[in-house]
């Protein structure tokens, strides 16, 4: 059980990176490429967001730019907490109305935003340009 995960810490997080990555990563090319951007502008303007398009525009290029810089290894902090933003933007304004599940025993629920949002505070605690490394 020595080497069990048979993975070094370095490398379960670079795991844990990418993954991470691609999930944020496939919402936002799905949009694009589905088309559903308009769909989405016009359900935030239904919830009172004004700009409703530039702000789901903002929202797809954050996912798509700090996934890229998770996947590469530059400015993981920072790229995980952009991440988190749009984890707690996407809680309060679309998933907490649906409970806590996602599925199985409710649909589109809190729990997978929550699990995103913690493994990006993961991600970007493990940065090791972060003040006060030496502490941990």
């Amino acid at each position: 059980m020595k080497n069990f995960p048979f993975l070094s810490s370095a490398q379960a997080m670079l795991l844990l990176r990418v993954a991470i990555a691609v999930m944020f990563m496939a919402h936002a090319i799905t949009r694009i490429a589905n088309g559903t951007i308009p769909r989405f502008a016009g359900f935030l303007e239904d919830k009172g967001f004004i700009y409703g398009l530039a702000v789901v525009w903002a929202i797809t290029v954050v996912e798509i730019v700090c996934g890229s810089l998770l996947i590469a290894g530059k400015y993981t902090r920072w790229a995980a907490a952009g991440l988190m933003v749009i984890c707690i933007g996407g809680i309060a304004i679309v998933h907490a109305a649906k409970g806590w599940f996602v599925g199985e025993h409710g649909a589109g629920g809190v729990e997978y935003s929550i699990v995103l949002f913690v493994a990006c505070v993961v991600i970007a605690a493990s940065d090791k340009g972060r003040a006060g490394a030496r502490l941990a």
